[in-house]
C-alpha cells in the first residue's frame, strides 16, 4: 500500500495549486499548558551590524564610512539607540523592539551563528535547519524542528508558515501543517473546497488529512478574521508582515506551540542604506512584525513563548565598493519572550579589531547556534542529555541564562 503521509508533497501537488494556504496533516486542540517557540528565518543573509550595532568602536566607522549607523547620541530623535556603551540598536526599531529591550523581554546574542564557512545562502541555511554535524554524511529527511516535535510528542502542535514543508521541519512521524502567512486571510469558496475533497474520496488516510486541512483553514480564518476586526475597530490595517504576524499570533496563542516562519529579501550587496533605506524600511517591518505578534498572542501566552530570529550567516564587516556588504560569517541572533532574561547583549564577546575579525572579514562565531537553540528549548520543554543529544548530535547546550 501507498504510504501517503511520507509522499503526501507529492501526491499533493496539484492541490496546493488550487489551495495554497491549505494545512494539510493532523487537526490540533489547542496546547493544554506550556511553552511557544516560533522561530523566524531571515533568508538571505541580513546585515546585524547595521542593526545591532558595534557604535562605540572607531574601527567599525572607519570601515563603513558610507553605510555605517553614527554614534549614539540621546539628544538625537534619529539616530541609533544606545543599548550599553559599546553597541546600538537601529532606530527603525525604536518603536517596536526598544520596549521589549528596556522591558528586558529582548536579547541580543552577538558572534552567533553556524561553523559553515561556505558562504553558501543555500548550504549554510541546509546547514542550520538540518542541525546536524558539519563534515558528516547529511540526512535530508531530518531537521532540527521536525526531531523536536518527535521529542516532544503528544505536548507538540507544531506548523510552518510557509510555502512549503520547510527543511527544519522533515523527519516528524506525524504530518506537519503548512501554511503560506502571504495567503492566511482569504477562505476558499466552498463549492472548490467540495471539489478538492471529492478528488480524494476512496483513499481514508489522505482523504481524512485533506478534510481536517480545511477544517483547520477555516476555522484559523473566523478567529483571525473577528479578532482582527474587533482589535482594528474599523481602521485599515497595515499590510505586509505586520499583518501576517499577527495571525501567527492569534494561532499560537489558541492552537500551535511550535512554529517556523521565514523572510526572504536580506541579501544586501547593493545601497543597503544606513539609518534609513533599504535595509532600515526592511528591519522596520520586521520589528512592527514582531511587535504584533507580541500584542496579538496576548500577556498570558508571551510569558511563555520564546522567539528566536536567525539568519543563515552574517555580513563582511567592511562595506563593499557598492555601498553594500557581501558574505559573511557570524552573525547577531535575538532571543525575546515574556519570560526572557533580557536587556542585555548575552553569549561570549571580544573587542573587535582587525586582527580578531575572521579571515580579516567578518564576526567569528563564538556562539554555535545549535547549542544556543539546545540550551534554550532544554529550560523551556524540560529536555534532558539524552534527547538534546537527539535533537542535536554532537553539540552542547550553552546555557545563557536566557530563560
Amino acid at each position: 500500500m501507498t504510504d501517503f503521509r511520507l509522499h503526501r508533497r507529492d501526491v499533493l501537488t496539484g492541490v496546493a495549486a488550487m489551495a495554497p494556504l491549505l494545512p494539510f496533516g493532523r487537526a490540533y486542540a489547542a496546547p493544554q499548558a506550556g511553552s511557544r517557540l516560533l522561530i523566524i528565518f531571515l533568508r538571505g543573509a541580513y546585515d546585524a551590524l547595521n542593526i545591532v550595532a558595534p557604535t562605540g568602536n572607531d574601527f567599525y566607522h572607519q570601515s563603513r564610512p558610507n553605510i555605517g549607523l553614527g554614534k549614539a547620541d540621546a539628544k538625537n530623535p534619529a539616530g541609533p539607540l544606545s543599548l550599553d556603551g559599546d553597541w546600538s540598536l537601529h532606530p527603525a526599531l525604536r518603536d517596536s523592539m526598544l520596549p521589549l529591550w528596556q522591558t528586558k523581554q529582548l536579547a541580543f546574542i552577538p558572534f552567533a551563528g553556524t561553523n559553515d564557512l561556505s558562504r553558501s545562502h543555500f548550504q549554510t541555511q541546509d546547514t542550520i535547519e538540518l542541525g546536524q554535524p558539519i563534515g558528516t554524511h547529511r540526512n535530508y529527511s531530518s531537521g532540527f524542528m521536525g526531531r523536536l516535535a518527535e521529542i516532544l510528542g503528544q505536548k507538540d502542535k507544531p506548523i510552518a508558515f510557509t510555502d512549503q514543508l520547510p527543511l527544519c521541519f522533515r523527519g516528524s512521524s506525524s504530518p506537519i501543517p503548512n501554511l503560506a502567512i502571504a495567503r492566511l486571510g482569504k477562505p476558499m469558496a466552498s463549492r472548490q473546497s467540495e471539489l478538492i475533497q471529492s478528488m480524494y474520496q476512496g483513499h481514508d488516510r489522505l482523504g481524512q488529512s485533506v478534510k481536517e486541512g480545511f477544517q483547520i483553514r477555516d476555522m484559523a480564518f473566523r478567529t483571525v478574521d473577528e479578532e482582527m476586526k474587533a482589535a482594528g475597530r474599523g481602521a485599515t490595517t497595515t499590510k505586509g508582515f505586520e499583518l501576517s504576524a499577527r495571525r501567527i499570533g492569534v494561532m499560537m496563542r489558541d492552537q500551535f506551540n511550535l512554529a517556523f516562519v521565514d523572510m526572504g529579501g536580506w541579501d544586501t550587496h547593493v545601497n543597503q542604506g544606513a539609518a534609513d533605506g533599504a535595509l532600515a524600511n526592511r528591519i522596520g517591518d520586521l520589528g512592527r512584525g514582531i511587535a504584533g505578534f507580541v500584542d496579538a498572542i496576548g500577556p498570558e501566552a508571551w510569558r511563555s513563548t520564546t522567539v528566536v530570529v536567525m539568519s543563515e550567516f552574517g555580513r563582511t564587516f567592511h562595506e563593499n565598493g557598492a555601498k553594500g556588504t557581501d558574505h559573511g560569517h557570524g552573525s547577531i541572533y535575538w532571543v525575546l519572550g515574556g519570560g526572557v532574561s533580557g536587556g542585555r547583549l548575552a553569549g561570549e564577546q571580544i573587542q573587535l579589531t582587525p586582527d580578531t575579525l575572521n579571515e580579516g572579514r567578518d564576526l567569528p562565531v563564538l556562539t554555535d547556534y545549535r547549542g544556543l537553540v539546545g540550551g534554550l528549548v532544554a529550560r523551556q520543554f524540560g529536555l534532558k542529555r539524552g534527547q538534546l543529544a537527539k535533537l542535536f548530535p554532537d553539540s552542547a547546550a550553552t546555557d545563557l541564562r536566557l530563560l
